[in-house]
């Protein structure tokens, strides 16, 4: 997986939840860039893997499920995007491939995934939210500002 923009910017939604008030409703749209429909679909798959939970009524919107040191940058990734290896080798399936016996490649594949998924794992939402209490305010991005 190579990480283009739309995925960091999904991370900067779920790291938005905490400084909104603990909530992100419809009116958080135009703060994305993100089209309504677009950002209900990231808050299914969110809901989905037990991140965040939905509130209904008037008022309603999107909560963290669990408490935000317990919500690593991998579990949201994983939710939004699925598998995070860049590569998908056959030698590390159980299945193998045709040359895994003799394949060295399949060590440089599973330590470059493991490695990704290992760095994504020890980051964790609290901490994102933390930094972003001490990132100072650019005009140009209000994404950025401290609230």
């Amino acid at each position: 997986m190579l990480l283009y923009y739309k995925p960091i910017q999904k991370i900067h939604t779920v790291v938005d939840i905490p400084k909104r008030a603990g909530q992100i409703g419809r009116d958080s749209v135009h703060v994305y860039l993100f089209a309504e429909r677009y950002l209900e679909q990231l808050m299914s798959k969110l809901k989905k893997s037990g991140i965040v939970k939905s509130i209904r009524g008037a008022a309603g919107g999107y909560i963290l499920a669990r408490p935000m040191e317990e919500i690593s940058v991998g579990d949201i990734l994983r939710a939004l995007e699925g598998s995070l290896d860049p590569v998908d080798c056959p030698g590390l399936l159980e299945e193998g491939c045709k040359s895994a016996d003799s394949c060295v490649t399949k060590y440089v594949w599973k330590r470059i995934n493991d490695s990704i998924n290992r760095t994504v794992d020890d980051i964790w939402l609290s901490q994102l939210v933390e930094e972003g209490r001490n990132t100072p305010c650019d005009d140009k991005d209000r994404s950025q500002c401290k609230n």
